[in-house]
């Protein structure tokens, strides 16, 4: 491999497979921290009395084994796909994940859609007009979107669009009584789409307006401040002064000499951004009811399910691996600068 940048790439695979590894091991030995006992969170009180069920239920579940052992157990759970059972649903915590990551993937997408058009959009504009009224204004609109408590503003959504005006649908990712789509990637407006099935893609929008528009709005005020900022810098730069003096249309300027080095750094925000929305949900989710992995993270949590707190911290970390791999090879395509080096 003689490209400096495949190099670079190759070395950022094998640093994530060592960092999920890593993931693994500090997932593992944090859950076992938690204070309280998973046998108490699980049995009820007579079987909790009865010393034979319970250490049945502890040979059953490898809690009676020493912690290295039970940890080299679940690695080799996770060489085979396998992330153990949740002790909860019964059922291959796997199969609860594959259920949930879809329902939180589709949230969270749509909510860094939303706030990449209009952090970057607004940044832009106030970059543009710098010191100007539209300036001052989405600057104060983007302090509010950060200061703003997600949770409050969850809340005050739901209380005044569905139950005061009734604008926005209730709970749930479609309407009660309506059958989902046939499940091709679990994301019901994709599969909606897919199959034709148009009731559906509209109740699925409808239900998914409301979250995603209160789970983006500190994303979009961190973006317009974070736009604004890059791209005052870049509008600095003697060869964004060259071009307009050149003559060149300002929309030249602006999309092939201003925008496109910019958004290096702003991709390196949106993508925290993202993995933050994907891990960040559990409170929008438990206002709106929606059965995503925040829902499932809280409800594994409250109970003590280890292998379920397990595969969602595995999950959550590997999120994040992949969205830093994917912005080091944007960083390739928009710089060339950065595939030379």
């Amino acid at each position: 491999m003689r490209s400096p940048f495949a190099r670079f790439l190759v070395r950022r695979i094998v640093t994530a497979v060592l960092l999920a590894l890593g993931i693994t091991l500090v997932t593992f030995v944090l859950t076992n921290l938690v204070p309280g006992d998973p046998v108490a969170a699980n049995l009820g009180q007579r079987a909790l009395g009865d010393p034979a069920i319970v250490a049945q239920w502890r040979a059953d579940h490898g809690l009676d084994r020493p912690l290295p052992q039970q940890y080299l157990l679940h690695l080799e759970g996770l060489l085979h796909g396998d992330l153990g059972t949740s002790q909860q649903s019964h059922r291959p915590v796997l199969d609860d994940l594959s259920e949930a990551v879809p329902a939180t993937l589709e949230l969270a997408g749509a909510a860094i859609l939303v706030s990449l058009i209009l952090g970057v959009g607004f940044g832009v504009i106030a970059a543009l007009r710098r010191d100007r009224i539209s300036d001052h204004v989405l600057r104060v609109l983007s302090l509010i979107g950060i200061s703003v408590p997600t949770f409050w503003l969850a809340l005050v959504a739901f209380y005044v669009f569905f139950f005061r005006l009734q604008i926005t649908p209730g709970s749930g990712r479609i309407d009660p009584g309506m059958t989902p789509p046939p499940q091709v990637t679990g994301l019901y407006t994709i599969d909606a789409l897919l199959s034709g099935r148009w009731d559906v893609l509209s109740s699925a929008v409808g239900h998914l307006a409301a979250p995603a528009l209160v789970l983006a709005l500190y994303t979009i005020g961190l973006l317009t401040r974070f736009t604004r900022s890059a791209v005052l810098e870049v509008l600095g730069q003697d060869y964004v002064r060259a071009a307009r003096a050149k003559g060149l249309p300002g929309r030249v300027v602006l999309f092939r000499y201003v925008l496109r080095p910019a958004l290096v750094p702003i991709i390196t925000v949106a993508g925290l951004a993202f993995g933050s929305l994907l891990s960040g949900t559990v409170l929008v989710e438990a206002v709106f009811a929606w059965p995503g992995v925040g829902q499932y993270a809280y409800k594994s949590a409250t109970t003590l399910d280890l292998p379920a707190v397990m595969g969602v911290g595995l999950v959550v970390g590997v999120v994040y691996l992949v969205i830093n791999l994917v912005v080091d090879v944007l960083y390739g395509v928009i710089d060339p600068r950065v595939r030379v080096s």
